[in-house]
């Protein structure tokens, strides 16, 4: 009996940490993602870029905040590890390098928009 008690409660002690585990990386995760976004933000309202072509400004985005765009990587990368464990590591990659193009793709889309009500 004792043995069986203290079966369950290792396993409701592992289950628990591993849940603290997971929450503290969506934290992280969902941190990283606000950080880059406030580095592209900031990159948006730069004086110099209003003088941009569409395409000039797209390209300046893609290779805009590199440390912070790297750690959204990271981050996402190893809360979807933690959170789909047997899911292949190529697809919670191609999932963060998505939401990296989608960010960029937000602020390109905005730009753009603002450029064509300012003309």
């Amino acid at each position: 009996m004792r043995i069986m008690i203290a079966a369950i409660l290792a396993m409701t002690v592992s289950a628990a940490l591993a849940d603290e585990e997971l929450d503290v990386a969506h934290r992280e995760a969902l941190a990283s993602r606000d950080t880059y976004w406030n580095c592209l933000a900031q990159e948006y309202c730069q004086p110099a870029n209003k003088s941009l072509s569409d395409k000039d400004f797209t390209l300046h985005v893609a290779n805009a905040c590199p440390s912070e765009r790297q750690n959204l990587r990271v981050m996402l990368v190893e809360y979807l590890t933690l959170q789909f464990p047997d899911a292949d590591a190529g697809a919670h990659m191609t999932t963060a390098n998505n939401a990296i193009a989608l960010a960029q793709k937000d602020i390109v889309t905005a730009f753009v928009r603002h450029k064509a009500r300012a003309k």
